[in-house]
């Protein structure tokens, strides 16, 4: 009996370690908001300019002790991608609401425009899914195997003579596996969080280009309007001198055809204008807003731009690099982890027991291991090598990708710039004053009136020239500073992984 006694004491301390090794932790706190972001995470692990900004250390610290990824929603949707650190917009769930709480007599400004995005738009949102889902897998691939508990009888048909056993069963991984497992999917992780962090940039780039076309269509309304004026009154103009004789009812009509043009004119730029709108609220991720006046000014100059310096700098921080370098991190990664697939696990069994035919207790022991005989994991070696190689050839196909957008970009902005200062500095100021002069000659009876109507047409052409350029160089500012990242409704990025590596670990065959 004693034996027995000391069997099943055994038996008990083997199951109740077996089973500890995935113990659930109870929580301090039973009501822990998922969706609250952890300090550590937000805090050391968001920076996009740093790829070796998330490792085990922050993660842990944000996890808590037994693992469990708490990646928040909210957090991904802050409003400020460059300033970790920055209080989160308060939510807005539609676009809306977010019009009645500001100043309807003031409009909207670009800031508001962006933080409706921020909050609402659902690729920020998708991506950050994306991130948690990452840390989900990380968290799993790391898990021990759970025992095995059962029993055994033998001769159970034979009285008297049968054998019952109790019986635990342990698989112990060997080689570091479950580390490199968890070495793997940290690198998806932050991989992850750089593509977060580049599409909040995509979300602010396709914000603010349509918000400057929006106002530039905004702004040629206001000139066109002002200009219409100008129109009318030549109509009555040429009315007058018409009826006293002065001039022939061809001056007439071809003062009415041009106010006919830019009648024409202003219904096309409220036509652009609603349709950016439009666009606008698309990307905010708002169901409807009621249109209001844009607050916001057209460049009337920038600085000139160092384009070789410039490109430099964004590629060393943008996050689609970084996270392009992480991924080759995550490739070298998994080729350490299948070079140790082929280390075989032991599988330790342990039961204790009694046999009836002698009346005594007894105990068995066994342990065993795979063989990697014609199985050395010599296919899975290749295939991540082949995976590291594309890695790297990624990080160079991304890098020459934003060079060839930057390039493009810097022709839309060197161009505009010269536009921008040309008509500011010279043709806009002589053809108001060509106007003036014309008008002035015109009532003295100096000149036709075909010079005045090619006067007006000229001042106001030049005048549109000039809010086209103004909307072309802000746009053009807007992608630079938005590292040349655009496509924020495109089908979002998702390379989060799976927990294949949990079962690689636990299958040797």
């Amino acid at each position: 009996m004693k034996r027995i006694s000391l069997a099943a004491f055994v038996l008990s301390a083997l199951i109740n370690s077996g089973c500890s090794q995935n113990q659930w932790r109870t929580r301090g706190a039973a009501t822990v908001d998922r969706y609250q972001p952890p300090a550590a995470l937000v805090n050391s692990d968001m920076d996009a300019s740093s790829p070796k900004s998330f490792d085990e250390d922050a993660t842990s610290a944000a996890y808590g002790d037994d693992q469990t990824p708490y990646i928040s929603l909210v957090s991904a949707t802050d409003q400020n991608s460059y300033d970790e650190n920055a209080p989160a917009l308060a939510s807005v769930s539609d676009g809306q609401h977010a019009v009645e709480s500001s100043d309807n007599h003031a409009g909207m400004s670009l800031a508001d425009f962006e933080s409706l995005a921020f909050n609402n738009n659902p690729s920020i949102k998708e991506l950050a899914a994306t991130t948690q889902k990452a840390a989900g897998f990380r968290h799993q691939v790391g898990l021990q195997a759970n025992p095995i508990f059962g029993y055994q009888g033998q001769q159970l048909a034979d009285r008297n003579t049968d054998q019952h056993i109790a019986f635990v069963e342990q698989e112990f991984v060997t080689g570091g596996k479950l580390e490199l497992n968890r070495c793997v999917m940290n690198e998806a992780v932050r991989a992850q969080l750089q593509e977060l962090e580049a599409q909040k940039l995509r979300v602010a780039t396709d914000v603010r280009v349509k918000f400057y076309e929006a106002l530039a269509a905004q702004r040629r309304i206001q000139l066109i309007g002002d200009f219409r004026s100008v129109t009318e009154k030549g109509i009555k103009v040429a009315e007058s001198r018409a009826a006293a004789g002065e001039d022939t009812r061809i001056d007439t009509l071809q003062a009415t055809v041009q106010k006919n043009e830019v009648d024409l004119a202003l219904q096309q730029a409220k036509i652009q204008f609603d349709a950016a709108w439009r666009g606008l609220v698309a990307l905010t991720g708002s169901s409807y807003m009621e249109q209001s006046p844009l607050v916001g000014e057209l460049p009337a100059s920038m600085d000139q731009k160092d384009w070789h310096q410039l490109s430099a700098a964004i590629i060393g921080s943008s996050p689609e690099y970084a996270a392009a370098q992480t991924r080759v991190a995550q490739a070298r990664a998994a080729l350490r982890r299948q070079d140790v697939q082929a280390t075989p696990n032991i599988t330790v069994q342990f039961g204790a027991g009694v046999d009836n035919a002698t009346n005594n207790g007894m105990m068995n022991l066994q342990v065993g291991a795979p063989i990697p005989v014609f199985n050395k994991n010599q296919g899975n070696i290749s295939a991540a090598q082949a995976e590291f190689c594309r890695a790297c050839l990624e990080v160079q196909r991304i890098e020459k990708s934003i060079q060839a957008r930057l390039a493009s970009v810097s022709s839309d902005y060197d161009s505009s710039l010269a536009a921008v200062t040309k008509y500011g500095q010279e043709i806009l100021p002589n053809a108001a004053e060509s106007l003036k002069l014309a008008e002035l000659a015109y009532e003295a009876g100096e000149t036709s009136f075909v010079q005045v109507l090619v006067a007006r047409r000229t001042y106001f052409d030049s005048n549109l020239q000039y809010v086209q350029a103004q909307s072309q160089l802000a746009q053009a500012s807007s992608k630079v500073d938005g590292y040349v990242l655009s496509g924020s409704l495109d089908t979002a990025i998702d390379n989060s992984g799976d927990d294949s590596l949990r079962g690689l670990t636990f299958s040797q065959q």
